[in-house]
């Protein structure tokens, strides 16, 4: 039955500020989250979106020093979503708060984040930064395919060379002992192979790691460890 502004000066109240800073905060907050004229109707009548909002600025309004985000552009269109995780950048690099975001949408990880930790079960199956999970992937390279992938994979195989289809339907090239080979050799022959095939190849850039790839091999270990 509270309007939006209603519920931010309720959680500012209940960290201990009086009334009338509550009400004054509570504004600047909703202000930095966009909420304008919308603030003053009840929260019932709002969207799965406009919701998220008022919540963060809930988890806000008393300027906490460590903040924790439990999937926060869940229910947002693209922009919103955009200018969600612009908000949390913000908050982070700009206003020193240190920020847990705990997701599934590993984009808005890529977007904001400095440091992952991947569980699976309960279990923690990778903790690093995400510098080094960006790292290029030695000895590989990733290649988009325009027309003929079936006979283009058929030939890299023919040619000694390892391939694994990504999420993205990208292909991960590599050869099955690398040792000696560099990108430059295998970019070669990866180029000879789509000539003799008849692939036309969109791109092909030496590989890095891909956050998608990394969880679900790190959910798949866990699967495999109870199987």
């Amino acid at each position: 039955g509270l309007t939006g502004v209603e519920v931010v000066r309720f959680s500012a109240t209940l960290s201990g500020m009086a009334s009338v800073e509550a009400l004054r905060r509570s504004h600047e907050i909703l202000d930095f989250c966009n909420m304008k004229e919308d603030r003053y109707r009840a929260v019932d009548s709002y969207s799965t979106g406009m919701r998220q909002k008022v919540k963060f600025a809930a988890a806000l309004v008393h300027d906490p020093d460590f903040l924790i985000l439990d999937e926060p552009t869940s229910g947002l269109d693209p922009e919103e979503r955009d200018n969600f995780l612009s908000r949390i950048r913000v908050l982070s690099r700009r206003n020193g708060k240190s920020v847990l975001l705990s997701t599934h949408i590993l984009p808005d990880v890529q977007s904001v984040c400095d440091h992952v930790v991947i569980m699976a079960n309960g279990q923690i199956r990778l903790d690093s930064s995400l510098a080094d999970l960006n790292q290029p992937t030695a000895g590989k390279l990733t290649a988009v395919v325009e027309s003929h992938g079936d006979l283009f994979e058929s030939g890299l195989l023919r040619a000694r060379l390892s391939v694994d289809r990504q999420p993205d339907g990208s292909l991960l090239i590599g050869m099955e002992s690398p040792a000696g080979e560099n990108v430059g050799e295998l970019s070669q022959r990866v180029w000879t192979v789509a000539r003799e095939s008849g692939t036309v190849l969109h791109s092909l850039i030496p590989s890095r790691n891909s956050l998608e790839s990394i969880f679900l091999k790190s959910i798949e270990e866990q699967a495999d460890a109870h199987s």
